[in-house]
């Protein structure tokens, strides 16, 4: 593909293809990964060829059971979550907005957990690993907004604002633990519980309902289109897997390797922030 055309030539081609491929599939499952929103300052999980980068993440029954995870878990993300709280919507948020709007595509189902689609302005949004503006009581089951969580995490632990550190995947930052001996945790304002995100923890299932709503949006689509997404976690590949199954025609739009190329049948290797947009103008 890329002999004889230049960079913008074959861009150009690109969006043609999957203007193309829209147009013959109005009632497309977008699927979205973390790679979409790198564009908006936010870190991935993983390299081009879908190698994890860093130390392996917490664990959602590690952080129920013990006070140490949940020490490390809240001062990383207090360091890490202005990052995550001052992201805005990229290009490619926005274009997928715009081709919801024009019955281009059919819902989003997103992977990532940063509450961007909205904010672009998409309406048929199911995010598959929860929303991690939310925080929930494990005691009492209320929900608290994660910005109040961080005003109370700061009040507590004045020694750490401003601290330096660098920002990893949704509002995690590289702290060492032995700086967190003194870290006070966040309790619920309601009833003094224990807080957690209210996010798919790694070593956590999708709700069942949620995984059923998911499993019924492929069940309805005429085709899938993955974003920004290795696809090296099940709750994602899954839907690769049930569309090939189909007979339903799989496009992606990811920089490097993804766990399902031997299921798609168009792969372009460029950025949806750059992408998506001129398809979104192809397509009105």
């Amino acid at each position: 593909m890329s002999e004889g055309f230049t960079i913008t030539e074959r861009a150009g081609v690109f969006a043609e293809m999957l203007a193309a491929f829209l147009a013959r599939h109005p009632n497309t499952l977008v699927l979205t990964g973390a790679g979409l929103s790198t564009a908006s300052g936010i870190p991935d999980y993983r390299d081009r060829d879908g190698v994890r980068r860093g130390r392996q993440p917490i664990q959602g029954p590690e952080f129920r059971k013990l006070a140490s995870v949940q020490r490390r878990y809240w001062a990383r993300s207090m360091v890490g979550w202005p990052t995550l709280a001052q992201a805005r919507p990229n290009a490619g948020h926005a274009a997928l907005a715009a081709l919801e709007y024009a019955g281009r595509i059919g819902p989003v189902l997103t992977q990532n957990v940063d509450g961007l689609h909205q904010q672009a302005g998409s309406r048929a949004v199911l995010e598959l690993h929860g929303n991690i503006h939310t925080v929930v009581c494990l005691d009492c089951r209320t929900l608290t907004p994660r910005a109040l969580v961080q005003d109370l995490l700061e009040a507590a632990n004045p020694h750490l604002l401003g601290a330096m550190a660098v920002p990893l995947p949704d509002g995690d930052a590289q702290i060492e633990p032995e700086s967190l001996g003194d870290f006070t945790l966040p309790v619920c304002p309601h009833c003094g519980g224990t807080l957690m995100p209210d996010v798919v923890f790694f070593g956590d299932n999708v709700p069942p309902a949620r995984t059923a709503h998911a499993l019924a949006l492929m069940e309805a689509a005429d085709a899938l289109l993955v974003v920004g997404s290795s696809l090296m976690v099940f709750s994602g590949f899954r839907f690769c897997r049930m569309a090939a199954a189909a007979g339903k025609p799989i496009a992606a739009v990811n920089l490097g390797r993804t766990r399902a190329d031997d299921l798609i049948s168009m792969k372009i290797e460029d950025s949806a922030e750059q992408l998506l947009p001129q398809v979104a103008r192809l397509l009105g």
